[in-house]
């Protein structure tokens, strides 16, 4: 804690010591009011001005410093200035107080509280930066609620400021001009109790539920307005349809399905979505066959003179076909059927609320699950419509191996890919307008495997903006401009991936008014509902992450909410969402690394394991690689966690579940792993971090009684 904030808690505790100790409540009680009465009453004739003022600091220090007493004092208020001058004076003091309250407590505990239960908070903020003034002011209509808590835990928030001051004010001014009121009668009140009876603390919750009820009835206004267009039929032919037979599809269906529910999903193209056909699965192929390739060039580390392959792609790529086509029974027709899955392919469109079209039918329902998916992005880059370019959707349609490749774009796509096709003998040459590739990890992350990508002769431009491709007869050039001076890279081939773009048009969401995203996904809540309250969505059609395990993950909520919503829902938890890159080495991680740390201003310990020094890495001839763990300074409790090694993917999984189950790396060094296996880097970067927190002083003395046995 700096210096600043320890000065502030000092004053404020010197402040409230002084006020108990000293008995300055005495002051603030009904009968020492009622006995000053007069006292008081001459005085403010005398000095009206004086009065006020000193009257308005006394109660900015009360309500600032949260003592007992503000309740008295507005009474006071109302008993020497009166009703008008009364409620004016009280109203900007009390809410001047609780602005200062609230400051201090936002200076003071706000960044520790936040850094400590920042997965926990994350809901809760984005819902008071959307509607925190609204809530504010329903509870500031309550003056039975102690408001001194209020502004404590308002400062904890990301709440603006002059929001909390001017709700405050406009909340607390019924509460206030009841005890305003009240004071101006001050003679016949013997207790608060006199004031705030339960008829009158009824009214106030009344009062302040009422701004609730009212948002419900807005929404459910807002709703009806979009479905009152449609007539909703008399009844349904399906309990959901959903459109899009990727994971997010899949997985929706199957969960309505097992609860009984009659789902109808609907897929234009091939079962399984991107992931199995042209994402996750053939990408895995591909990267296998290249890295048999690489073990083969390194023959001679694990005691072979030479080793090679006579291979043709076009055998490769066979290969990858095959793989799509083993795993495709798993997301097929005939699968889903015999779960109880209406399966239907063709284009879909929503015609309603209630109504999809599919193949000149129309299907009613009460739900509709957007699972659409996404596609890759291409930018519009002048020329390149010019040449049949490459995305991750048609890059498996090759049979000649590109001699010249580009790569552009430096996410995991394009690295993955990158790598995959310069093991195959490719010359790649990946395009990265950022200032390094992968640029959502820490730099050393980079850094390691950027030079293996230069060991594996892959040319990686970083700080290249490709501005225009140029065709000279057989002869294809792609132009990027690196500080400011052009570059000119030939290529006989472009693949595109930079990126991939939300599937939201063209099937009827833009007639019937459903919310789009500026990322361009569709707008949904926490329970993964759109505008229109029988559509939901899920996968990276509803954002915000674009993973495979995601869309299934979002899945369960989407199924879950749209069926059984209007008598349980839940909300979708991102508190843990692993990822990884299928480069060598992989990079994998969960939670917070350094660069994201930093940007947050989350304050943390990194403990580090160098994989290089495991027996099994060794043993395998993989002995690269790192582990990282974020943890809360001073405990065991992990933030996050970045591996970069062999088989970094399946490693990450002991930390996704600890950090999902509060697991800190005490336990992980309590829990025996197999020896020897790459798994027991995670038990020894444990006890690393255990090492670096050793009680010292104890030891001493430890040391100091062991000398003792043996003397």
């Amino acid at each position: 804690m700096n210096k600043g904030k320890l000065i502030i808690i000092a004053v404020i505790a010197a402040l409230i010591v002084s006020f108990f100790v000293f008995d300055l409540g005495q002051y603030f009680t009904l009968d020492y009011i009622k006995s000053q009465r007069e006292l008081i009453d001459g005085y403010y004739q005398d000095n009206p001005f004086k009065v006020a003022g000193i009257f308005f600091a006394i109660y900015v220090a009360v309500a600032a410093l949260s003592l007992p007493g503000a309740a008295i004092l507005t009474l006071v208020g109302g008993a020497i200035f009166g009703f008008l001058s009364g409620l004016v004076l009280v109203s900007f003091a009390s809410s001047i107080g609780a602005t200062v309250a609230f400051l201090v407590s936002r200076f003071v505990l706000r960044d520790s509280v936040q850094k400590k239960f920042d997965n926990n908070l994350a809901s809760l903020n984005a819902g008071i930066e959307k509607e925190g003034g609204f809530y504010l002011f329903t509870i500031r209509l309550i003056p039975a609620f102690p408001f001194f808590i209020v502004n404590l835990l308002m400062g904890l928030t990301p709440i603006k400021t002059w929001t909390f001051y001017w709700v405050s004010q406009l909340g607390m001014l019924a509460g206030t001009a009841v005890f305003i009121n009240a004071g101006t009668q001050l003679a016949t009140i013997e207790s608060i109790g006199d004031i705030l009876s339960p008829g009158l603390i009824l009214s106030f919750v009344l009062l302040g539920v009422f701004p609730l009820i009212a948002k419900k009835i807005i929404d459910t206004a807002k709703a009806n307005k979009i479905l009152k267009n449609y007539p909703k039929p008399k009844k349904f032919d399906t309990n959901m349809v959903v459109i899009g037979g990727g994971s997010a599809g899949l997985v929706t269906s199957y969960i309505a399905a097992a609860v009984k529910a009659k789902v109808t999903l609907i897929e234009r193209h091939k079962m399984g979505g991107d992931c199995l056909n042209t994402g996750c699965v053939p990408s895995k192929a591909i990267l296998r066959s290249g890295k048999i390739l690489s073990y083969m060039k390194r023959a001679k580390e694990f005691g072979f003179k030479s080793a090679s392959a006579d291979f043709e792609f076009k055998d490769v790529m066979e290969r990858v076909q095959k793989v799509v086509q083993t795993i495709e029974p798993h997301d097929s027709i005939e699968r889903y059927s015999s779960l109880g899955v209406d399966c239907i392919t063709g284009d879909a469109r929503v015609t309603s609320p209630y109504t999809v079209e599919v193949n000149g039918k129309t299907i009613t329902t009460p739900n509709i699950i957007i699972a659409t998916g996404a596609r890759p992005f291409v930018p519009p880059i002048e020329g390149i419509d010019k040449v049949n370019y490459l995305t991750s959707d048609n890059v498996w349609d090759l049979r000649d191996l590109p001699k010249r490749l580009i790569v552009l774009g430096g996410g995991p796509i394009g690295c993955e890919l990158a790598q995959a096709f310069a093991r195959h003998g490719s010359e790649v040459t990946q395009i990265e307008m950022m200032s390094r590739i992968m640029i959502r990890e820490d730099e050393e992350v980079s850094e390691i495997v950027a030079k293996k990508f230069a060991h594996e002769g892959i040319n990686v431009l970083t700080d290249h903006r490709a501005v225009r491709v140029k065709v000279n007869g057989d002869e294809k050039q792609l132009v990027c401009l690196h500080n400011e001076a052009e570059v000119v890279v030939p290529f006989d081939e472009i693949l595109v991936a930079v990126g991939r773009a939300a599937n939201v048009k063209g099937f009827g969401l833009e007639e019937i008014g459903v919310n789009i995203t500026p990322r361009g996904t569709i707008e949904v809540d926490d329970y993964l509902r759109s505008n229109v309250p029988t559509i939901f969505a899920c996968g990276d059609v509803a954002g915000p992450y674009q993973f495979t395990h995601t869309a299934a993950h979002q899945a369960w909520y989407a199924a879950v909410n749209s069926l059984f919503g209007k008598f349980k829902k839940f909300k979708v938890d991102y508190s843990v969402i692993p990822w990884a890159t299928f480069t060598d080495p992989e990079v994998a991680r969960v939670g917070l690394n350094e660069l994201e740390a930093k940007e947050k201003g989350i304050e943390y310990e990194v403990t580090q394991y160098d994989i290089d020094d495991l027996d099994r890495a060794i043993a395998d001839q993989e002995a690269h690689g790192f582990i990282k763990v974020l943890t809360v300074p001073g405990k065991d409790k992990i933030l996050g966690v970045t591996i970069v090694g062999h088989h970094a993917g399946d490693l990450i999984a002991e930390y996704v579940m600890a950090m999902k189950h509060k697991i800190g790396l005490n336990k992980i060094l309590g829990t025996i792993h197999i020896y020897p296996t790459l798994a027991e880097s995670n038990k020894y970067v444990a006890g690393n971090w255990k090492r670096a927190h050793s009680p010292k002083k104890l030891l001493e003395w430890v040391k100091k009684f062991h000398n003792w046995r043996i003397s």
